[in-house]
């Protein structure tokens, strides 16, 4: 199933959620429908027990060239944006927490927003070819979708300011060794690098749906909270998996040399 949802498509393959930039003709600028569609999309993926993984990419031939500006100007003046506490904010700011994993495929132009979309993400395949730039402090602003946390909690104080203070653009090989991104892809074809990005989301999708939201959301609390608390709250997340038909499962399928059938109960 495959349908367009304002400035984002959406599609349905088995337990996957494709959700697909498409303003192509402004090289997928974010503007306040794309961002408010994508929140939708997102929410909506999170709200569908029978998906178990989101996969976001780019239609045409750029990711995203950043956020719109000449559009976006009079709400930045204003005091950015809010998102109702009911939907998912894409950049994961000051918002309902997104529980379930997401996997971004990226090419072309990665710029500014597009870079805070992918460190929000779980796992992120870009083409050999993308260019990234972190660039707004060359518009008089700063990054404000958490790059200023999450590009420097990646790649460390020092490297992390190199780009932030400048805007100065980078290549893919350089974003994996800032550890921005998982997977560097050898190819011109941002089709092959979706498919990476498919074949990865389905692997993440085969594993038991429970235990993929608890090991998010303890690693998520020792980023956010530290290595001491995740430890201290380690059990809280450990204790109910154990009580689920998943569990049984997982140890017949091992013991039986088989596919395990998880049912996320």
């Amino acid at each position: 199933m495959s349908e367009q949802q304002g400035r984002v498509s959406r599609e349905v393959r088995g337990s996957l959620f494709l959700i697909g930039l498409d303003r192509a003709a402004k090289r997928n600028a974010f503007d306040s429908h794309m961002i408010h569609d994508l929140s939708l999309a997102l929410t909506e993926y999170e709200d569908d027990p029978s998906l178990r993984c989101a996969v976001i990419f780019a239609h045409g031939e750029h990711f995203t060239a950043g956020l719109d500006l000449v559009e976006l100007q009079p709400k930045l003046t204003a005091g950015v944006f809010d998102f109702p506490v009911s939907q998912i904010n894409p950049w994961g700011t000051n918002s309902r927490p997104r529980t379930k994993p997401v996997v971004v495929a990226v090419q072309g132009f990665c710029f500014t927003a597009g870079i805070e979309l992918m460190l929000n993400a779980d796992v992120v395949i870009a083409d050999a070819n993308t260019q990234f730039a972190q660039m707004e402090v060359q518009r008089g602003i700063l990054p404000f979708g958490g790059a200023t946390v999450r590009f420097v909690q990646a790649a460390g104080w020092n490297k992390a300011m190199r780009y932030l203070l400048t805007g100065d653009s980078f290549n893919a090989q350089v974003a994996l060794d800032l550890n921005l991104i998982t997977e560097v892809v050898e190819t011109s074809s941002p089709n092959t690098t979706l498919e990476r990005a498919l074949a990865l989301a389905e692997s993440i999708a085969q594993a038991a749906p429970l235990a993929v939201q608890a090991t998010l959301a303890s690693a998520q609390q020792a980023v956010q909270h530290g290595a001491d608390y995740a430890f201290a709250h380690l059990q809280e997340h450990l204790s109910p998996l154990l009580k689920t038909q998943d569990v049984q499962e997982g140890v017949m399928a091992m013991l039986q040399r088989r596919p395990a059938q998880f049912k996320g109960q």
